[in-house]
């Protein structure tokens, strides 16, 4: 399926690792010209080898920049000053005993993984507005629907990004603008595997540790196992693309069959 992204240019955050760098990649195979976003030279670098860009002849561009942070949005807008998608994917999350959680977690959590979105979607949904057309996408959780009892901080952001985004959709009505959201169930990545060992500290080996947090801890899950940063990224260029024309305030859910309600 062509995707017509071509012409199209996207800024990913988040998009060193994880879900962020195949979404980056599955953005920027379509044909998009693509900005990734990290924080450290040393990942962005990383990202850049593993995506292949001169060997694959993908159209990348590295942005060095803390996007949780007004001066990182900052230089994020003075490099990417014009973008077509933008996909708030910058999150972070911890496992905490709710009686435990300070306020500064709170807040931490918070700002970088709803505040980030609020200030690069401030700055570039009103030029997709006057342009007519664009793609703004949160990738949230399906902890936004089902918040888990160990991260009731992460779960409230992820619920706050859903709110944003249906808001902002409001603001979109009768152009070729779209704002959605993808709820992601728990997926491969570095910071998944730590915490799937944590969680199930007598398994002997990852594999076990997987199949046993699925069996105690998210038992609803039809899939029963992580879901691969590729599956959310073929959902997201999707979104990204013009064949999504007629989806909009949208909560798509890829997790898996976690989720038991059918709205």
């Amino acid at each position: 399926m062509n995707l017509q992204l071509t012409d199209k240019t996207a800024l990913v955050t988040g998009s060193t690792a994880g879900i962020g760098l195949a979404i980056a990649e599955e953005l920027a195979r379509e044909g998009a010209s693509v900005f990734i976003a990290g924080r450290s030279r040393g990942k962005v670098d990383e990202a850049l080898r593993t995506l292949g860009v001169e060997k694959n002849g993908i159209r990348v561009e590295e942005i060095v920049a803390d996007a949780g942070t007004p001066e990182g949005a900052a230089t994020l807008f003075e490099r990417a000053p014009q973008v077509d998608i933008l996909v708030n994917n910058l999150g972070m999350y911890e496992a905490k005993p709710f009686a435990e959680i300070p306020d500064e977690d709170w807040l931490k959590l918070f700002n970088v993984n709803v505040m980030s979105g609020v200030r690069l979607s401030r700055y570039y949904l009103p030029a997709m507005l006057a342009r007519g057309w664009g793609r703004v996408i949160f990738v949230s959780s399906e902890s936004a629907i089902m918040t888990p009892a160990e991260m009731i901080h992460y779960g409230m952001t992820k619920s706050s990004q859903l709110a944003l985004s249906r808001g902002m959709a409001e603001l979109t009505k009768g152009t070729a603008v779209t704002v959605n959201a993808v709820l992601p169930g728990p997926t491969r990545s570095e910071g998944i595997v730590e915490f799937l060992r944590s969680a199930s500290p007598a398994a002997k080996d990852q594999t076990e540790a997987e199949s046993e947090f699925f069996r105690v801890h998210r038992p609803s899950s039809l899939l029963q196992r992580l879901i691969e940063p590729q599956e959310i990224a073929h959902v997201v260029a999707y979104l990204a693309s013009p064949l999504s024309s007629a989806t909009n305030g949208a909560a798509l859910r890829v997790e898996g069959g976690l989720l038991r309600s059918i709205v």
